[in-house]
């Protein structure tokens, strides 16, 4: 969510990055900042909560100035949303700017705060630059310094940092989240996407995912994850949101695919606390131990994000819970118990049947919880309470970092309840939350086997039925798979609960049927891989998908499978969404379908 510009200039920058800032708006904030190098070389910064025009307020009453800066727009997630929070951070010698997460924050705190170091403020975001700094002191070179930092920080981020003394040096990272470098006319730039640069440059390249940048008024020199030199293609750019707010992808879908690590930090952050790490929900007017039940309801991919929080409130929390399609929710005339909670979730905030069912419920006395990534939307300003998702704004119709940032919510809402009901002991709450701190990491980690998955999109393109089966909390993950398979690619799919297959399903299984299995190394993966085998003895074609562990069970029968990282189950079906994701796109792309706007499809649906 957080927005980041950076100028290397022949000019006062300051008039550049406020309106950078402006065009990043979009994406939410709650305070901004600017730093720059002096004429001195000194490093100064002026920040402001609330919005831009408090930091133009604060610009005007102490001006700044220089031909080199970086700037940024904060949505609070790691501290309050104050000034000494806001970004720029900054010692003596380097002050950055930060979107995204430092997960292991924690522990390079401690080993800086051995080392003399005094934190200013409570963000994560602190302990990069100060790691920076320390490595400054010890004698490293700046572009040393950040390699040598970058090495050690853990988590879904982008940077820009600047140095005391260092005129002509600007450097960007990027890991999980967006990061441009556009190219001037004597001036270099980096912005969160290049919607930010569209007024300065219409020549614009983008970072690979692990690639870090060293920019001066000459140019850019790029490295990869290695630190080794690349090159990275510039490629001009129409001055259009709808063209830019691509990047280097050649769809949106794809685009917010690739999303997906930085916006479940942003996501994740807003409701853990960096001093205890634990959930800290906003106020919903709401006693979560006195609940007696949870309904919860929503469409289409919302829905299924809904039936995983069932498994992890009635295996984790202990509480009933019902899930129900919107549309069919309020027709049954369903009794409303005033001591329940019923969970409304929605990527709009505006989809008709849902806000309609929601309003059911408050008609009938019952207290109503929305999760919404739209936060002034209807139901939001309508609900008792609001959890916000953070996935910023999502183009492609097909819902994916949308769902992601939902799952990840009621992960950590779930984590809520047991706790205030008293559910779990606090060893089993406290690996619970380290397991789901650790998800955009992962989920990185997953979208580095893109090129498998492209792979087998080759090898399923042409059938005509598709099944996807897994159990427990994944079950629903393969319903969701089966959805973003016809949606966007119009082959005919179908997911189902594994054990089920015997009941009916497995009539259609012969050797022109892809199988997905999903099947992480759990408690429910012995009866799954039995499921599996009934499938290949009648020819079916497996796909499994699976952990290291998983795997190591597999025979030479399968017919490809797919790699996920060794996970805590609690978490493993967020990560296992971004499989099903991608496998979807390519075989859509490949199809030659439009991925973006499939047809008779719609991003909001506002009617009934």
């Amino acid at each position: 969510m957080c927005g980041i510009v950076g100028v290397v200039g022949t000019r006062d920058v300051v008039p550049l990055l406020v309106d950078g800032l402006k065009r990043l708006e979009y994406r939410g904030y709650d305070s901004a900042g600017v730093a720059t190098l002096v004429k001195s070389g000194a490093l100064e910064r002026r920040r402001a909560e609330g919005k831009i025009v408090n930091l133009q307020a604060r610009l005007q009453e102490e001006p700044l100035q220089g031909l080199i800066g970086i700037a940024h727009t904060r949505w609070a997630t790691h501290g309050a949303p104050n000034e000494s929070n806001a970004h720029p951070h900054a010692t003596e010698r380097v002050a950055l700017v930060h979107n995204g997460i430092i997960e292991n924050y924690r522990e390079l705190g401690e080993e800086l705060l051995a080392k003399g170091h005094k934190f200013q403020s409570q963000t994560d975001t602190e302990v990069a630059v100060r790691l920076i700094d320390q490595y400054l002191i010890e004698g490293l070179k700046p572009e040393d310094a950040v390699k040598t930092a970058l090495g050690r920080l853990r988590g879904a981020f982008a940077l820009a940092i600047l140095f005391h003394g260092e005129t002509d040096l600007l450097i960007g990272a990027r890991r999980g989240a967006p990061l441009a470098v556009g190219f001037g006319n004597g001036e270099m730039y980096l912005g969160s996407d290049a919607l930010a640069l569209a007024p300065l440059t219409d020549k614009i390249a983008y970072l690979d995912e692990g690639d870090w940048v060293v920019l001066s008024r000459d140019g850019a020199r790029f490295f990869d994850a290695d630190d080794k030199p690349v090159q990275r293609a510039v490629r001009p750019t129409a001055i259009s949101g709808a063209m830019i707010g691509k990047g280097n992808y050649r769809h949106y879908m794809l685009k917010e695919i690739y999303e997906q690590p930085a916006v479940m930090g942003d996501t994740i952050n807003t409701m853990v606390s960096p001093t205890d790490r634990w959930v800290h929900l906003p106020d919903l007017g709401i006693d979560l131990a006195k609940i007696s039940r949870i309904t919860i309801v929503a469409c289409g991919t919302s829905y299924y994000s809904g039936l995983v929080a069932k498994y992890w409130l009635e295996r984790y929390a202990r509480i009933g819970v019902e899930v129900d399609v919107a549309s069919e929710f309020r027709y049954r005339e369903a009794p409303v118990d005033p001591n329940s909670l019923s969970i409304f979730i929605s990527q709009s905030g505006e989809t008709a049947d849902t806000l309609a069912a929601m309003r059911y419920v408050k008609q009938n006395g019952g207290r109503t919880l929305v999760i919404v990534n739209v936060p002034e939307s209807s139901m939001a300003r309508e609900a008792d309470g609001v959890l916000p998702t953070k996935a910023g704004p999502e183009i492609g119709v097909a819902s994916t970092k949308a769902f992601t940032c939902q799952l990840v919510t009621l992960a950590a809402f779930s984590l809520a309840v047991a706790r205030a009901r008293k559910a779990l002991s606090e060893a089993e709450s406290a690996k619970l939350m380290a397991a789901l701190m650790e998800v955009p990491a992962h989920a990185a980690e997953v979208l580095n086997h893109d090129e498998d998955l492209q792979a087998l999109a080759e090898k399923i393109m042409d059938a005509r039925d598709v099944l996807y089966i897994g159990r427990g909390p994944c079950y629903p993950l393969a319903l969701e798979g089966a959805l973003k398979l016809k949606e966007i690619s119009y082959i005919h799919a179908e997911g189902y609960a594994a054990g089920e297959l015997k009941h009916g399903p497995i009539a259609l299984i012969d050797e022109q049927v892809p199988v997905i299995v999903i099947a992480p190394s759990d408690s429910l993966f012995e009866k799954t891989i039995s499921n599996m085998q009934e499938v290949m003895a009648r020819g079916g074609k497996v796909i499994f998908m699976s952990d290291k562990a998983g795997l190591a069970h597999v025979d030479e029968r399968t017919f490809a499978t797919v790699v996920l990282p060794q996970v805590e189950p609690f978490v493993a079906p967020i990560l296992y969404a971004i499989p099903v994701q991608l496998l979807a796109y390519h075989v859509a792309v490949l199809k030659g379908t439009d991925v973006d706007q499939p047809r008779n499809l719609a991003k909001s649906v506002t009617v009934e």
